[in-house]
């Protein structure tokens, strides 16, 4: 049997753009969002999407394995960063032959939070901007001299450019008073990169996938910040490349990432974040959507991260 997709986020700007690749390939399937209407503007079916509850309700997964359940789905595609904890802890509760493309919980709740991403990248020696939470800004001022100059104060759970702000400078900075939930890094000034990673395991016999793409030199936090100009070429690049996949590897994420890479004044890349999704970017890269739908295609694939973990065996239990 083919692949039963179901598309969660239907109607935000990634699930449509995942919508509209599925449709160039000729594959049907079904959106889920857990907004009032599903349908932008004509962009979805109304045939092609249903209502979902959102991920922060407590019964979100029971509804979703109803859904899973009356459609006969086998191939879930999540395109939301607020799901991918719940799925990832989930994922064990569907049938077995139900693939959620998301990773281990573990790496997942790594990636979700970006000071905790930043930390485990340092820890592993991949070169990130310096740092700092406003609450420990404020506890020890000292520590901001490794924040001179611009810095930018963004949300920990990835929102793209929403919520970002750059600051000229920390003197006049209240940090007492700065919301919580925010992570404080020094402004990396050079050229903006995402790079798309599709990561595999060890010992795996897929190859992952990354390509690298060059965004518009538009200030954070800015309209077009997340603008993509063009699709590097294999051949440009490598060391942004390389990072991107250093990060993927280091965090233990499989599945489809975004890393966002900016390189610093002395062209040094350093990774400012990353986000476990198939997102709106994946457009300029078709080959990461091939890279999911050749996971439900090789049955032997990561069958510990897109599939419930094997069955334990009988004599294991007494």
């Amino acid at each position: 049997m083919g692949p039963r997709i179901l598309v969660t986020g239907i109607a935000s700007a990634a699930g449509r753009t995942v919508a509209a690749q599925l449709e160039a390939r000729g594959l049907p399937y079904l959106g889920s969002d857990a907004r009032a209407d599903t349908r932008q503007d004509g962009d979805v079916p109304a045939t092609a999407a249903v209502r979902l509850l959102p991920a922060t309700d407590p019964d979100m997964i029971l509804d979703l394995r109803r859904l899973v359940d009356r459609e006969a789905i086998n191939l879930i595609i999540p395109t939301l960063t607020v799901e991918l904890p719940v799925l990832a802890a989930a994922r064990g509760g569907f049938a077995q032959d139900v693939r959620i493309i998301v990773g281990d919980p573990a790496a997942v709740a790594l990636a979700n939070d970006q000071l905790f991403t930043t930390w485990a990248l340092q820890a592993a020696g991949i070169p990130v901007p310096r740092f700092g939470v406003p609450g420990d800004l404020a506890a020890a001022p000292a520590s901001l001299a490794g924040l001179s100059g611009p810095v930018v104060i963004k949300p920990r759970v990835f929102k793209g450019s929403h919520g970002v702000h750059v600051l000229a400078g920390t003197a006049t900075v209240s940090w007492r008073n700065m919301p919580a939930g925010q992570i404080v890094q020094e402004f990396i000034p050079g050229a903006d990169y995402v790079c798309l990673v599709f990561g595999t395991p060890a010992r795996n016999a897929m190859a992952p996938v990354a390509v690298v793409l060059e965004k518009t030199k538009t200030p954070y936090g800015r309209a077009g910040s997340d603008e993509v100009s063009r699709r590097v070429p294999a051949g440009q690049a490598g060391d942004v490349r390389k990072l991107g996949l250093a990060a993927v590897r280091t965090l233990g994420l499989t599945g489809p990432a975004q890393v966002q890479i900016r390189r610093r004044a002395d062209g040094t890349p350093v990774v400012l974040g990353v986000c476990a999704t198939l997102g709106e970017n994946s457009t300029w890269a078709p080959e990461m959507l091939d890279a999911v739908l050749a996971t439900f295609m090789l049955p032997a694939f990561n069958p510990a991260s897109f599939r419930r973990c094997p069955a334990v065996p009988a004599d294991a239990l007494g």
